[in-house]
């Protein structure tokens, strides 16, 4: 995906963004506010948010795009405004009505796409000195500002230069809600925006799902023997989906947090979201060869998951040892929430033919998300793919539990049944009670023109949880995007960890290279 733009001044600098009202809501809201700029007066009896949109008040998506030639800023407007600016949620607001409850609504209103890009003036000198720090800092502040509730939650910021990415010669950074839905839903919103490279008339090519979030049933060829093979799979099925939503109900209701760690933060800091919401978060990403992680998949007969999550607990054991000094002398692990998309497969078409009528069709769309508990054993191995094959053997039991559908569905639950105070319960237990945040997004396996321009990376993230580290991987063409949203204060050398996932990869690859010969 990607955005470009000639970008000259005429929009609203970063220092005007810090006038915009807070976008955290503690209370309920007992009165209507006035309405509007531009709103729809015949939309006022709007889409009520659902629950988890509005337990995820705090939340927001960043997505840092590079781009392969310079910005063309009114082809990059006229893109957004006939191809992002239709969708319902990027042209509502939320307004709360004056019910005792304060429910807010999605009300439609005209969008100025103008007022959605920022073309930010940063320090020319600043700039040119280290393209790379301007860039990392200037992404980095927008955890810091706030989004203004008086037009749709969504912001585009233009950056009109080069850094040492290879062949990026712009970026763009993406702000948006996390209420307007979820990363994967949002993600297929902007790549349905987006054409192929070699053929501008057609949508990106998108892989299938390679590997079933659930392992499959063994089907009954007749015979006693097979029949008793199907009954024990689903006996297992059902034990291991019990003892998973077991150890979910526990971590919320009884756990009192994790033991102190060099990734736990300082005890003199709260956890709550609204405090680490005004936290700076950094965002930084390293490439890996797409190619080089199906070689390790093949050579160990696994999945593209678990060969992440095994470069994930690699690193993250290098990065332990090496600051702490401590030794295998015993079993160390750090709990981690694995987000999981829940949503049917839809093709990009769909995403297309929604952009296209303006409306929601049968494009599953909002926040549906499923969870996986995930313990990350930190260990220094003298066999570096030991730590894939503890993933596979992790994430192949976890394929045996319906633990993502229940967590789904248990929270749905508790925010339809207790309201926000229920769901904020789940949601707090779950964030306060683990250390890493880890989800990854395939995206296309071409090369992509967003509005004529070259999509060199795409790589997204979010900010408002209290996770000190959020492990996020972003297939795209051949690369694969290791992205970490990490808060500097607790890892002021978060570059040094960063480096630890680039060289536990290249390890388990030079390990699998040796096996396969």
């Amino acid at each position: 995906m990607e955005l470009e733009a000639s970008m000259r001044s005429g929009r609203p600098s970063s220092a005007a963004l810090r006038s915009r009202p807070l976008s955290i809501r503690t209370k309920p809201r007992r009165a209507a506010p006035p309405a509007a700029a531009g709103a729809d007066e015949s939309a006022t009896e709007g889409e009520p948010l659902s629950p988890t949109s509005r337990l995820v008040d705090n939340l927001y998506i960043v997505v840092t795009i590079g781009l392969g030639s310079r910005l063309n800023k009114p082809a990059f407007s006229a893109g957004i405004a006939r191809l992002i600016a239709p969708h319902p949620r990027f042209n509502s607001i939320q307004v709360t009505d004056g019910s005792e409850d304060g429910n807010p609504r999605w009300v439609r209103v005209k969008v100025k796409v103008e007022d959605h890009i920022v073309v930010p003036a940063l320090d020319a000198a600043a700039v040119a000195a280290d393209p790379d720090k301007a860039l990392e800092d200037y992404v980095a502040s927008l955890s810091t500002l706030p989004m203004a509730r008086s037009r749709p939650l969504w912001e585009f910021h233009l950056l009109d230069f080069p850094t040492s990415e290879p062949e990026v010669a712009s970026t763009v950074a993406i702000r948006i809600h996390h209420s307007l839905g979820d990363g994967a839903s949002l993600m297929m919103l902007l790549l349905a925006s987006a054409r192929s490279a070699t053929d501008p008339a057609s949508l990106p090519a998108m892989p299938t799902r390679a590997g079933a979030i659930y392992a499959r049933r063994p089907r009954s060829a007749g015979g006693a023997l097979a029949f008793a093979a199907l009954v024990w799979s689903y006996v297992v099925l059902a034990w291991n989906t019990v003892v998973d939503l077991w150890c979910f109900a526990a971590m919320v209701l009884f756990s009192r947090g994790e033991p102190h760690t060099v990734f736990s933060p300082p005890a003199d800091r709260g956890v709550l979201p609204e405090h680490h919401n005004n936290n700076r978060r950094r965002f930084v990403h390293r490439s890996l060869c797409f190619d080089d992680v199906i070689f390790i998949k093949n050579a160990m007969n696994c999945t593209v998951n678990d060969v992440l999550i095994g470069v994930t607990s690699a690193a993250l054991s290098r990065y332990y040892f090496r600051k702490s000094g401590g030794t295998n002398a015993k079993d160390i692990c750090l709990r981690s929430v694995i987000a999981v998309n829940t949503r049917p497969l839809t093709s990009l078409q769909v995403y297309a033919d929604m952009i296209e009528s303006g409306k929601n069709n049968e494009a599953a769309w909002g926040n549906q998300i499923g969870y996986i508990l995930l313990r990350f054993h930190l260990a220094m191995c003298d066999d570096p793919l030991a730590y894939v094959r503890k993933a596979k053997k992790t994430m192949d039991r976890k394929k045996n539990s319906l633990e993502v559908a229940f967590t789904h569905k248990m929270c749905e639950f508790f925010l339809n049944t207790f309201g926000l105070k229920g769901g904020a319960f789940i949601f707090g237990g779950m964030a306060e009670n683990t250390t890493i945040a880890f989800s990854n997004m395939v995206g296309p396996t071409e090369q992509i023109d967003l509005y004529g321009h070259p999509v060199v990376f795409i790589a997204p993230s979010v900010y408002g949880v209290p996770q000190p580290v959020i492990v996020h991987y972003q297939s795209y063409d051949r690369i694969i995007k290791v992205i970490l949203s990490i808060n500097d204060q607790i890892f002021p050398d978060y570059r040094e960890l960063l480096d630890d996932f680039a060289v536990s990869f290249g390890d388990i690859m030079d390990a699998a290279s040796k096996l396969s010969t």
